[in-house]
């Protein structure tokens, strides 16, 4: 496989071109572009006179997408997607009819065993979505104290053996540096009863948890949503694909307590069974959309 060859499947995609509603001459973001899969879509019902910013933090993902042929109307940026309105400002967009942001890791970073994602695989721990800065994960483990490590594993993976398990990480870093990620994965495993036997694999939750920590994932989530309704046109779509109960849990306040948002959505709206079936990985996705108030529903929502 080419390094540049995405292997991602896009999830929920007809969802989103329903809900979006994406048409000719309108402006939209992707802020987690990944392997183009939903850019591309989106990009096409744009066409004629419409334009795309594709935004993604993993100079990987943006370098695989300028590599290879995509319509004229995506322009790309690596970025953050909380770093939008600065770009929107710098291209003079006025305003946005559609945001979509995909929270999910992709299955090209998944499949990368130099990334450090998947504990699958033998590399080092890094777990970075932009590796041009910032500290990999194995790092962290070198210095953070064990109430940390616990502290972190616990909020962010919903581990309830996290005590144990950075105990363990505390007691090998003292014997040599914990830097691969299946040797992370055989610790979690020791720490705990069935590990191999387990449904999910155990080692799921703390990874999700230090990748969560060391690219801030959460507190990104959380300016985006206070920075991204500004952008919409009314009535402009903002959608956004959560892949666990953390984000998902902000982004339905954020939309419910927001109030220059309706919610469109009531309920998360979830892959299909045939979906599913064709990509596993969907299982867990939730798409969650809500739309920029125009002016009459700001006045009819304050004569109530």
């Amino acid at each position: 496989m080419s390094p540049f060859s995405s292997v991602h499947v896009p999830v929920l995609l007809d969802e989103i071109l329903q809900l979006g509603d994406p048409h000719p001459g309108q402006l939209w973001i992707d802020g987690t572009a990944g392997g183009g899969g939903h850019s591309r879509a989106i990009a096409a019902r744009l066409e004629p006179g419409g334009k795309l910013l594709a935004i993604d933090r993993d100079p990987n993902a943006i370098a695989r997408l300028a590599s290879e042929p995509r319509p004229e109307n995506i322009l790309l940026q690596h970025a953050s997607y909380d770093e939008a309105p600065e770009w929107i400002a710098s291209l003079s967009w006025p305003a946005v009819d559609g945001i979509l942001l995909d929270l999910g890791l992709s299955s090209d970073q998944l499949s990368d065993p130099s990334r450090g994602f998947s504990f699958t695989h033998d590399g080092p721990l890094d777990m970075r979505f932009d590796t041009s800065g910032g500290a990999p994960v194995w790092q962290w483990l070198e210095y953070a104290s064990e109430q940390e490590i616990a502290d972190t594993i616990y909020r962010y993976g919903e581990e309830r053996l996290s005590r144990r398990i950075a105990r363990r990480i505390v007691e090998q870093r003292q014997r040599s540096p914990l830097q691969n990620a299946a040797e992370l994965r055989e610790l979690i495993h020791r720490c705990v009863p069935g590990a191999r036997h387990a449904r999910l694999d155990p080692a799921t939750r703390t990874f999700q948890a230090l990748r969560i920590l060391v690219n801030d994932e959460l507190g990104i989530l959380e300016r985006a949503l206070q920075r991204l309704p500004d952008l919409l046109a009314p009535g402009g779509k903002l959608l956004i694909i959560s892949f666990h109960s953390l984000e998902d849990r902000l982004v339905k306040y954020a939309f419910r307590d927001d109030p220059r948002l309706e919610v469109v959505t009531r309920k998360p709206v979830t892959a299909s069974d045939l979906e599913v079936e064709r990509n596993p990985r969907s299982r867990s996705a939730k798409l969650r959309v809500a739309s920029r108030k125009t002016i009459d529903n700001v006045a009819a929502a304050s004569l109530k």
